[in-house]
C-alpha cells in the first residue's frame, strides 16, 4: 500500500441477519470502493459471510476481513476458527483485540497469540488498543503503552509491515458516546504516542503498516480525522452498515491528498 494510501476498514460487527443483505450491502458499497484508487478498501463481515463475499469482488481494491480469529491452526478447539482457515479463504485481514472481544474476557497474552499466529499465517493483523476512560493525569497513556507492548511481545520487527494499530477509545465508541469522536487534536496526539512507543520498542526505522482511528468515524469527520488526526486510515462501525453513509467517507478519505 502506498504511504499516501489511506485504509477505510468495515467492520460490520454481528449484522446483518442473512445472507441476501449482507451481499446487498457489499454490493452496494463495491460500487463505490472498486473505483477508488487512494483507498484500500476492507469489508469485515460476520465469519458465516465470509466465503460468499470474497467470491463476490476478484480486484485488488476491496479486500475481504475477519472480525476475529484463533491462536491454533488446528486441534480440538469446538467454535474456533483459525488463521490458516481464513488465509485459505480467501482472507486478508483480520481484527484483533477488538474492545468488544476484550469485555468479553480477551487479555494482551490472548491478543499477543491471536497476533502471532495470524501474522504467521499471512493475515494482515488490524490491532486494537484504547483506553475506557480518560483523566487529567493522562493515565491511558500508559494504559495504551501496556495494551501495544504485551500485545507485540515477541513479534519480530519485519512483521510490523503486516500490522495496523487501531486506536480505538472506548468511550468515544457510538453506542457509549452519542456517536461523539475525539478531537483530531487529540487523535493526532494520540497517533505520534503510539508511533513512539513502536520506536521504543522496535528502535528506530521500524515500519508499522498504519495507525487508525475508531470511534465514531463517519462522513462528517472522516476529513478532520484523516488531515488533521494524523491518522492512516478508520476502523469505521455503524456507519460501514449503510452503503451511502460508508461510500462517503471512502470518497472523502479517497480526495485526500
Amino acid at each position: 500500500m502506498s504511504k499516501n494510501k489511506k485504509i477505510i476498514i468495515a467492520n460490520w460487527k454481528m449484522n446483518p441477519v442473512s445472507t441476501k443483505e449482507a451481499k446487498k450491502l457489499f454490493l452496494g458499497i463495491k460500487i463505490t470502493a472498486s473505483k477508488l484508487k487512494n483507498v484500500q478498501t476492507v469489508v469485515c463481515p460476520p465469519f458465516v459471510y465470509l466465503n460468499e463475499l470474497v467470491s463476490e469482488y476478484k480486484g485488488h481494491r476491496i479486500a475481504i476481513g475477519a472480525q476475529d480469529s484463533f491462536s491454533e491452526n488446528a486441534g480440538s478447539f469446538t467454535g474456533m476458527v483459525s488463521p490458516k482457515m481464513l488465509k485459505n479463504s480467501g482472507v486478508e485481514y483480520v481484527i484483533i483485540g477488538h474492545s468488544e472481544r476484550r469485555a468479553l474476557g480477551e487479555d494482551n497474552k490472548m491478543i499477543n497469540e491471536k497476533t502471532k499466529a495470524s501474522i504467521k499465517s499471512g493475515l494482515k493483523v488490524i490491532l486494537c488498543v484504547g483506553e475506557r476512560s480518560r483523566d487529567e493525569q493522562g493515565k491511558q497513556f500508559s494504559f495504551i503503552k501496556k495494551e501495544l507492548v504485551e500485545s507485540l511481545d515477541g513479534i519480530a520487527k519485519g512483521s510490523l509491515k503486516n500490522i495496523f494499530v487501531a486506536y480505538e477509545p472506548i468511550w468515544a465508541i457510538s453506542n457509549n458516546s452519542k456517536n461523539k469522536a475525539m478531537s483530531s487534536n487529540d487523535i493526532h496526539e494520540m497517533t505520534i504516542f503510539i508511533k513512539k512507543v513502536l520506536t521504543d520498542k522496535f528502535g528506530v526505522g521500524m515500519k508499522i503498516a498504519g495507525v487508525l482511528y475508531g470511534g465514531s468515524a463517519g462522513p462528517l469527520n472522516t476529513k478532520d480525522i484523516l488531515e488533521n488526526g494524523n491518522a492512516d486510515g478508520l476502523l469505521v462501525g455503524r456507519s460501514s452498515l449503510d452503503a451511502k453513509k460508508f461510500n462517503r467517507i471512502l470518497e472523502t478519505a479517497n480526495n485526500i491528498e
